[in-house]
């Protein structure tokens, strides 16, 4: 069976982006592929948090991986801080990616060219410690969005030169990037990916949102005066955000048949579908969050999934580090 990794970097509350680009995905792999799914918690504080703000949004994060449908049984869930090697790994391949291609990373140089200041050494290569995250595990795919494909594509890199440089160390990842829902748009800057950075808190639905905040959000979301519900990223950015969440969450129903459904229709009409259609989501997952955070599942779950996943990482990192040259007793 391949096997599929990815991971979740919850900086803040997970919301509904999450869900349609990601943990949708997720669920579905599962029963397909040998699915690692861990969360980032190491990538979490390369930008400063309350550590009170960061304990509950790592709870939150795995109670929704298995609200959202993630099963301890087929997949495996854990804590990338419970299986040190990653950090070890993440090291070794920052001594193997050269300067030049750190620079080149998209995110870091957003923030710099922005201005922003106390950035820091961590979020600097945090790339190559999500090389690692990948490569530990011999992962034939990796699902990503677009603005993560480019770290994917360094960590093919990396894996190929240490290839070359000390042998058949590394599979060869291929980065996955879902057709539909792959980026989903904030409600109220339909030009911005949703974000939990939203500062007005209007184009962001999260997960754990109220129904009545849900629905109030779409209802509240930016059109525009053609009046047509139609699928034109460049002159229509939020109609074609509602259109690929309504199809997201409507078992990816053809955008064209939701076109034809509310053609001559006004935008009301359409925004309550679409309302309609979050909120039921909202609240299967929710009701789930519930019992999932009353019971000791999360507890579980992070346990059985750290032991597995230790196993898989102990092994490479051995294999790694004896090609290196770093060893002097051959782990066994």
């Amino acid at each position: 069976m391949k096997r599929m990794l990815s991971g979740i970097k919850p900086t803040g509350q997970l919301h509904l982006g999450n869900y349609i680009g990601a943990l949708s995905h997720f669920v579905e792999s599962q029963e397909e592929f040998e699915m690692i799914a861990f969360i980032a918690n190491l990538h979490c504080i390369t930008v400063p948090l309350e550590p009170s703000e960061l304990q509950k949004n790592l709870h939150d994060c795995v109670a929704l991986y298995l609200a959202c449908g993630l099963d301890p049984k087929k997949s495996t869930i854990f804590l990338q801080t419970d299986v040190k090697e990653h950090a070890q790994l993440g090291f070794i391949m920052c001594c193997h990616t050269y300067l030049g291609e750190l620079n080149r990373m998209t995110q870091f140089k957003d923030k710099q060219a922005k201005g922003e200041s106390n950035l820091s050494g961590g979020l600097y290569t945090y790339p190559t410690l999500m090389a690692a995250d990948i490569l530990l595990y011999d992962a034939d795919y990796v699902p990503v969005g677009e603005d993560q494909k480019q770290h994917v594509e360094l960590t093919r890199d990396v894996a190929i030169r240490m290839n070359h440089r000390y042998g058949d160390l590394f599979k060869v990842p291929e980065p996955l990037i879902p057709k539909v829902g792959a980026r989903i748009m904030s409600l109220t800057e339909p030009d911005k990916k949703m974000s939990k950075s939203d500062e007005t808190n209007k184009g962001c639905i999260y997960l754990l949102d109220p129904l009545e905040i849900a629905r109030k959000k779409v209802m509240g979301s930016v059109t525009d005066s053609l009046a047509k519900v139609h699928y034109d990223p460049e002159l229509q950015p939020g109609i074609s955000n509602l259109l690929q969440i309504l199809s997201s969450l409507s078992n990816n129903r053809p955008i064209g048949e939701i076109e034809q459904e509310f053609e001559g229709k006004g935008y009301g009409d359409f925004k309550r579908a679409v309302a309609d259609v979050v909120c039921a989501k909202l609240e299967v997952i929710q009701t789930e969050y519930n019992r999932i955070t009353s019971s000791d599942l999360i507890e579980t779950t992070l346990q059985e999934g750290a032991k597995k996943a230790q196993i898989l990482a102990a092994k490479k990192l051995a294999q790694v580090q004896q090609a290196i040259g770093m060893e002097i007793i051959p782990k066994e």
